[in-house]
């Protein structure tokens, strides 16, 4: 079978592999649409924290059931699915917990091991979730909304009334926007893209941008809040300059929530955090309650995910797709490899 890879940063290529073959409790699956995460782009560009090479990317994707090899009264061959793709170890402390999400040794497809952007894969029947006749496309955009709906509702606790500012425009930080205004909150998200900042707040019904131009942003925040700063700040990009912004455009006892991650350190004032008397909250990953529940939510139709894909190339394309994204970031948003085409 055809397999992207990257070998090292900056190179993409496409390879023949072994068709894997379903062990006991797996299933084989025929890989339909796949997202390039920004963790997948960071693999490519030789920035992303956990990145090692070769590797195979991606871990956003959809696919149809092949053969199952096991129990699984609730799957069936033909069915159109999507994927938890972190791998918990089951024996730490945070596992032990329940804390799956956060798992000491979590290994996630794309990143810690190869990923699934292959004609076929092999996936842990219990990982395999149905994907409720939602089409490939917008089923292999859940996992992204997963992550955002877990940092902003589900630690960031985003509640109706509350003011929102998500720092980063790129698909998670608009996604995470996305699920602020599900729960009801007057949502602001700020980008130094004023392209893909514009198209987040016109396309996603958001409150307003903040374009991050560096002049007198903070200023503009509080003039955004009537002078009081956001209930809940979220970011989404993964530099210090940004968490920096995060903590700043804060109101006092408000909610700071990192998503986005990095490699760089910040040396900053950590007295502010006592004097706001903030919350400040890591969101790593998310949960199968985050899958099963957005897929009934965008199945529902009350959230368009379609208007988060931007850009659609066909599996051969890989490599242009990914040299692309890096080059014109600023006017992309989700990426998709089309693996039928």
């Amino acid at each position: 079978m055809k397999t992207i890879i990257i070998p090292e940063p900056g190179k993409v290529e496409i390879i023949e592999t072994q068709k894997p073959t379903p062990k006991k409790g797996e299933a084989l699956l025929r890989v339909l649409r796949g997202g390039i995460c920004g963790s997948d782009l960071g693999t490519y560009k030789g920035t992303f924290a956990y990145a090692s090479y070769p590797r195979i990317p991606g871990h956003e994707f959809s696919a149809e059931i092949v053969e199952i090899n096991g129990d699984a009264p609730n799957l069936k061959e033909g069915m159109v699915v999507t994927c938890n793709p972190y791998f918990n170890c089951t024996k730490c402390y945070s596992c032990r917990r329940g804390l799956v999400n956060c798992c000491e040794h979590n290994e996630t497809l794309g990143a810690q091991r190869d990923g699934a952007f292959s004609e076929y894969v092999a996936m842990p029947i219990e990982r395999i979730y149905d994907g409720k006749g939602l089409a490939p496309d917008v089923l292999a955009a859940i996992e992204p909304f997963c992550i955002s709906y877990h940092g902003t509702v589900t630690r960031g606790k985003v509640k109706a009334g509350d003011k929102v500012l998500v720092i980063g425009a790129g698909t998670i930080g608009a996604l995470a926007a996305v699920a602020a205004k599900s729960q009801g909150a007057e949502v602001y998200i700020s980008d130094v893209a004023e392209k893909k900042m514009q198209y987040a707040v016109e396309n996603f019904g958001l409150d307003g941008g903040i374009l991050n131009d560096g002049e007198g942003f903070i200023d503009k925040c509080f003039k955004a809040t009537d002078g009081n700063g956001f209930d809940i700040a979220i970011e989404a990009v993964g530099l210090p300059s940004t968490f920096q912004s995060a903590i700043d455009a804060a109101a006092f006892g408000g909610r700071v929530v990192l998503i986005g991650v990095g490699k760089k350190n910040l040396d900053f004032n950590f007295t502010l955090l006592q004097k706001k008397e903030l919350n400040v909250y890591g969101s790593r990953n998310a949960l199968k309650v985050d899958f099963l529940s957005l897929i009934d939510l965008v199945a529902s139709g009350k959230v368009d995910l379609r208007k988060a894909i931007t850009n659609t190339y066909a599996f051969n394309d890989a490599p242009k797709a990914f040299a692309d994204f890096a080059a014109h970031g600023a006017d992309m948003l989700k990426v998709e490899i089309d693996f039928t085409k």
